[in-house]
């Protein structure tokens, strides 16, 4: 029950969010409760990738930052990423206005979704640019005392790619340039640009990172602020999925708000139980497992610039290499409890 406590303020989102969804659909109470509960779970599903990696970062910034994230990330994720952005990405792609593409939302959202779906390729292309440099940087620039699969990750040509400090940006664009190679002529360029700013941003908070470095005060910046930006940055990539899946169980954008936003605290809070309990040192190939799902995150959304992907196949994924890397941990913790003090 004592773990219960990283939740409340997740139970309290889930709260407000009900009682704001009964008066939005006054005469569809049980319909409206059942689709903000599919959508959270959507959310989850999506994102639970997203909160191991998020401990990660957590776990080097102050308590007063880790607070900030849960508060003031928590509007940001919600209004930010899941209303303000969708309506801002159609309003960038169509001739309409920001405030006449939130009365499209209101009055059709049907004519809203399929505006959004236009943007969507772009979105893929930002977002699998972002989370693929993710994944590289953590198998290919970062050395690690322990590797989980060798196979892949401690192989010699990554061996020898792991002593070139630009080698994952090299790998990063040749896998840029063979997804947009099948592009349109009308849509590569877009694309292209997308993704090098999926690449550009990724690269460009890693400089304010070393930027900030050098002194004591940079390094509360570091720790701090830039680990605040960097979550948000991660956040936004891995919801742009959950965002347009989201319209595949509703088309009302506010129900769609309350859903993804109560699913989003609970990542939040799932973040912060696993920096509290020190799960990522406990569980040692956790860490592993989720930037595999990201790296798959990363190939999906690629994959969905041409075709359509089933949200529950990406979540799925991503949950199922969490399970397998947590198993692979307790096995390994259990071998090692075996061997005597003297021999490890």
């Amino acid at each position: 029950m004592r773990n219960l406590k990283y939740f409340y303020s997740s139970f309290i989102v889930t709260i407000i969010g009900i009682i704001a969804a009964v008066m939005l659909e006054p005469e569809h109470k049980i319909y409206a409760l059942y689709l903000i509960i599919v959508l959270a779970l959507l959310e989850v599903s999506l994102s639970f990738d997203n909160a191991v990696v998020n401990a990660k970062v957590l776990n080097k910034m102050p308590k007063k930052w880790q607070k900030i994230f849960i508060w003031i990330g928590l509007p940001i994720a919600v209004f930010g990423m899941r209303l303000i952005f969708p309506i801002l990405l159609v309003s960038v792609t169509t001739s309409l206005s920001f405030v006449d593409v939130f009365r499209l939302a209101v009055n059709n959202p049907d004519a809203y979704q399929s505006a959004l779906e236009l943007g969507f390729p772009t979105i893929c292309a930002f977002g699998g640019g972002f989370l693929i440099m993710v994944f590289l940087k953590f198998f290919i620039a970062e050395k690690h005392e322990i590797y989980w699969l060798h196979a892949i990750e401690k192989n010699r040509f990554i061996s020898a790619l792991r002593n070139y400090p630009g080698g994952y940006i090299i790998i990063a664009l040749i896998i840029g340039y063979t997804v947009l190679h099948y592009a349109s002529d009308a849509q590569a360029g877009t694309l292209a640009m997308a993704f090098l700013m999926g690449l550009m941003v990724h690269e460009a908070l890693g400089i304010l990172n070393s930027l900030f470095g050098g002194n004591m005060t940079g390094k509360v910046m570091q720790n701090g602020l830039m680990g605040f930006i960097y979550l948000e940055v991660l956040d936004a990539s891995f919801s742009f999925d959950g965002v347009i899946g989201a319209f595949a169980i509703s088309t009302n954008i506010f129900i769609i708000m309350i859903g993804l936003g109560i699913g989003a605290m609970f990542v939040r809070s799932l973040t912060i139980f696993f920096v509290e309990h020190q799960t990522l040192s406990k569980f040692r190939y956790l860490e592993h497992g989720a930037h595999y799902a990201i790296g798959f995150l990363a190939i999906i959304m690629f994959i969905k610039i041409y075709a359509h992907v089933p949200e529950w196949l990406t979540g799925t994924i991503g949950i199922g290499l969490i399970i397998i890397a947590f198993i692979h941990s307790i096995r390994a913790n259990k071998k090692d409890a075996l061997i005597p003090t003297g021999e490890q």
